[in-house]
């Protein structure tokens, strides 16, 4: 009997170790996530949207645009998909890509395929509406 009772806390003692050490890497894991993500937007550069009478101010590192009230930039306009394109800051350059929309999406009056490089006073053309975009440089 005392056999078993020594193997039962054996197992326990084990069990509540590796919920210790499972619980300690998560922890830090989660520590790291966030303080990587603190770092990113720390180094992304502004983003500016300029479509028609309205400006939008962006310090994330992905803009959506379209029709759908969750995007980040709304463009309530009947030629611009739900989900139209995804601007995204990576690799230190600002990124648009078409979201396989159904009127596409062109930078500077040329359609785009994949995921393009934007510039600083570069142009989007999402459906009928156009963006004017600004890139504020980070200054430290």
């Amino acid at each position: 009997m005392s056999a078993v009772l020594v193997l039962v806390l054996r197992l326990l003692m084990a069990a509540a170790l590796y919920a210790f050490l499972g619980l300690a890497l998560y922890t830090l894991w989660q520590e790291l996530r966030q303080h990587a993500e603190m770092l990113t937007l720390l180094r992304i550069p502004t983003l500016i949207l300029n479509s028609g009478q309205e400006s939008h101010t962006f310090q994330k590192a992905d803009v959506l645009l379209g029709r759908a009230l969750g995007n980040d930039l709304h463009l309530d306009d009947p030629t611009v998909s739900a989900y139209h394109a995804r601007l995204s800051f990576h690799h230190g350059h600002w990124w648009v890509e078409d979201l396989h929309s159904t009127n596409g999406t062109a930078l500077n009056g040329e359609r785009i395929q994949t995921a393009t490089v934007l510039v600083d006073g570069d142009s989007l053309q999402i459906g009928a509406v156009t963006v004017h975009v600004k890139i504020l440089p980070i200054t430290r």
